[in-house]
């Protein structure tokens, strides 16, 4: 279908009076999109519109369909569940509720379930002594950058990151009573669902690093200054002529910055955010390193690297700049250069060196660097 076709059903059960909006078309997510304006007599009013306001998140968090009974007989059999949905709903639809990110972490999902879950007062309980009471951290708000000198947020960008949940009653008792009927994941400036379906949303520049979605890793990213330089580059051992440059960039406060610059989809690179203009007093550099696992960061030889020449450049009284230059990232190590076997040489040949040493088993343990480390690293300042 090229366009949308729109139906509105007005449901009365129990004490729910629920507008239920039902959208199909192929953009939507499982080519049905459910919109709820649910009001409960007496104690709280529930909205699930449609919105394209989700807190600052791709998605809706969660996503759960109630059940149509409370207490202890919330949770029959999953016939059971089938059958009143079928008797009780035009077309067998469940009722579902959304809740955005800010709905998550102010409580009001926990407070909307309460009566269809006996876990949620512990939970509220849980998430007003551990966070809304924290006298140091406002879990509401966007963190302002640590009181710190100098700030250097890195993280990988790019891998499949789950941003969104569906869940629907099991039908076992708790603490097994819901189960995850679809994840939604971002992928690289896309939402997806478990299933492969395209959702519509507001998805950021890029993905999360596999663990924490890119929203949140991207926060550090208004703690810049005011001016940014831009600084795209591959991440293992080049000559320069694949990096790419935007100087003073402005930044607005709250907007990601994203920069006009093209990939090749066979290398991985390094964006570099770094002020140019800084908070006074202040330094801030945001990293992004493609394809980089959140959990295996750490072990990455070109962040190592990175993180090595720049700890060497601020000790560097001969430094000239605030930031280690990107212009090029030659061999630093013997174990850096090898053969060529394309051209029967060792390859770097303005780094490295044919120098066979007693014991070298192979012809890449005999390239090695031809000038001192002090020499090599005297193009880093």
């Amino acid at each position: 279908m090229n366009g949308s076709i729109s139906t509105f059903m007005l449901i009365l059960q129990l004490d729910l009076l629920c507008l239920v909006h039902l959208r199909l078309s192929r953009h939507h997510f499982l080519g049905i999109h459910l919109v709820c304006l649910c009001l409960r007599k007496g104690r709280h009013t529930y909205q699930c519109e449609e919105r394209e306001d989700y807190s600052g998140w791709p998605t809706n968090i969660v996503n759960i369909e109630i059940p149509s009974t409370r207490g202890v007989d919330a949770y029959p059999s999953v016939t059971d569940v089938a059958q009143a949905n079928l008797s009780s709903m035009e077309c067998g639809f469940p009722i579902q509720l959304s809740f955005s990110a800010r709905e998550v972490s102010d409580g009001t999902l926990f407070k909307a379930i309460e009566d269809y879950d006996p876990d949620s007062k512990r939970l509220l309980y849980q998430l007003q002594k551990s966070y809304h009471s924290d006298p140091v951290l406002n879990p509401l708000t966007p963190w302002d950058r640590p009181p710190i000198k100098n700030v250097f947020c890195i993280y990988g960008i790019d891998l499949r990151t789950e941003v969104g949940y569906y869940f629907a009653p099991s039908g076992k008792p708790y603490p097994d009573n819901w189960i995850i009927t679809d994840v939604i994941y971002e992928v690289e400036g896309s939402l997806y669902s478990r299933s492969g379906n395209l959702v519509e949303g507001n998805p950021g520049a890029a993905s999360g690093d596999e663990t924490v979605p890119y929203n949140s890793l991207a926060l550090c990213k208004d703690w810049l200054g005011p001016k940014v330089n831009i600084t795209r580059a591959p991440q293992p051992e080049h000559d320069g002529s694949d990096v790419q440059v935007e100087l003073n960039v402005v930044h607005q406060d709250e907007v990601d910055i994203v920069p006009n610059m093209t990939r090749s989809p066979r290398v991985k690179y390094i964006t570099y955010y770094e002020d140019s203009e800084s908070i006074p007093g202040k330094r801030t550099a945001v990293w992004e390193l493609d394809k980089a696992n959140h959990r295996n960061i750490v072990r990455s030889p070109a962040l190592m690297r990175e993180l090595w020449l720049q700890m060497w450049h601020d000790i560097n009284p001969n430094a000239k700049s605030k930031f280690v230059t990107k212009a090029k990232r030659g061999p630093l190590r013997n174990d850096d250069c090898y053969w060529d076997y394309g051209k029967a040489r060792c390859a770097w040949p303005e780094y490295c060196e044919y120098r066979y040493v007693f014991g070298d088993v192979h012809l890449g343990q005999s390239c090695r660097l031809k000038n001192s480390l002090a020499d090599t690293l005297s193009h880093y300042l």
